[in-house]
C-alpha cells in the first residue's frame, strides 16, 4: 500500500513555497506568534494521547510551528522535534520501523505532497505505531475567501489565490487508507473566532506565520481600494449583530496505525458463525 502511495506522487503539484513558509514562521515567532489555535490543538492532543492508554517509546513531532507542543514533551521526554528547515524539504529523516509515535500540529496543510509524506510516516512507524495529527482544512477561512474574491472581481477585474486550498475530511481519510494505515479515523473541530474587522483577522493570520505562501500568489500588493471594499463586503456578509465579524477555522484531526496482527481485523466473507437468514427466522418465531 505504501509503495502504491509513492507511485501516485512522483510529480505532485507545487502549491506552497515552503522556504517562504519557514521564513514567515520564524518572523512570527520573533514578533510574538498568535497561538490560540495551536494552544487548543496542543491541549487536545495531550488528551487524545492519554486516552490511548499506551506507553510510547521513540516519538517524533513533525513540523509543528515554534514550541507548539512543548507541554507534550514534558509528558513524552523521548519526543524528537523535527522543525521545518530553511529549504522547506518534505523528505523525512526517519529510518524504517524506527518510531512508535508521530505527532504533528497545524503543519500538514502546507505540504505539497501529502500522500508522499503520509507514506514516509507509515514506513517510519513500527508495527502498531500511531500517527496523530491536526491540520487546518475543510471550510477554514471561507468568509475571507469569499469576500476577497468578490472584492477583487469588483475592483480589479479578476481573482487571485489569496487563501490556500484546504483538504476536506473525506480526502484525508482516503489518503490515510492509501498510505497503508490501519484503523484510520478523522474528525473536525470547528472554531469560530470573532474580530473587530477583517484587518484584525489578517494580522492574526500573519502572526500565525500563515500569510499567503501559495506559489501562484499575486506578487503585487492589493490595492487600497480593494482592501477597503474587502472590509465592507466581509462586514456586510459575515458580521454579528454587534458588528464583529466571524472567521471559521476547521481543525481536521487524523489518526492511523501501522498495521499489526494484534489489531481488530474486519471479518472475512463467510466467516460469520450464524447466517443472517437464520437470525431473521429466529426473530419471526419469537
Amino acid at each position: 500500500m505504501a509503495h502504491d502511495s509513492q507511485s501516485h506522487s512522483q510529480n505532485p503539484p507545487v502549491l506552497f513555497d515552503r522556504a517562504l513558509l519557514h521564513a514567515r514562521q520564524r518572523r512570527a515567532q520573533a514578533q510574538g506568534a498568535a497561538s490560540f489555535l495551536l494552544d487548543r490543538v496542543a491541549e487536545d492532543m495531550s488528551e487524545r494521547l492519554a486516552a490511548v492508554m499506551r506507553e510510547f517509546g521513540a516519538a517524533a513531532d513533525l513540523w509543528t510551528p515554534g514550541e507548539g507542543l512543548a507541554a507534550l514533551r514534558t509528558e513524552l521526554p523521548s519526543l524528537q522535534r523535527i522543525a521545518l528547515d530553511a529549504a522547506g524539504s518534505e523528505k523525512l529523516p526517519f529510518a524504517a520501523d524506527s518510531l512508535d509515535l508521530v505527532v504533528s500540529a497545524l503543519a500538514l496543510q502546507f505540504v505539497n505532497d501529502l500522500p508522499g509524506v503520509l507514506a514516509q510516516i507509515r514506513r517510519a512507524l513500527k508495527p502498531d505505531g500511531l500517527l496523530l495529527a491536526a491540520m487546518i482544512g475543510g471550510d477554514s477561512l471561507t468568509e475571507l475567501r469569499q469576500a476577497f474574491a468578490a472584492a477583487e472581481a469588483e475592483c480589479e477585474g479578476g481573482v487571485s489565490p489569496r487563501v490556500a486550498p484546504f483538504a476536506d475530511l473525506r480526502d484525508i481519510g482516503a489518503l490515510l487508507q492509501r498510505a497503508g494505515f490501519a484503523l484510520p479515523v478523522t474528525d473536525v473541530d470547528r472554531v469560530v473566532v470573532r474580530y473587530a474587522n477583517v484587518f484584525a483577522l489578517m494580522q492574526d493570520i500573519r502572526r500565525m506565520g500563515a500569510a499567503n505562501v501559495l506559489i501562484e500568489r499575486r506578487r503585487t500588493p492589493s490595492r487600497r481600494a480593494t482592501l477597503l471594499r474587502l472590509a465592507e463586503i466581509y462586514a456586510e456578509r459575515f458580521a454579528d449583530a454587534d458588528g464583529r465579524i466571524r472567521a471559521t477555522f476547521d481543525i481536521i484531526w487524523l489518526s492511523g496505525w501501522a498495521p499489526h496482527a494484534s489489531q481488530q481485523q474486519p471479518l472475512k466473507p463467510g466467516s460469520a458463525k450464524a447466517s443472517l437468514a437464520e437470525a431473521v427466522k429466529k426473530l419471526r418465531k419469537e
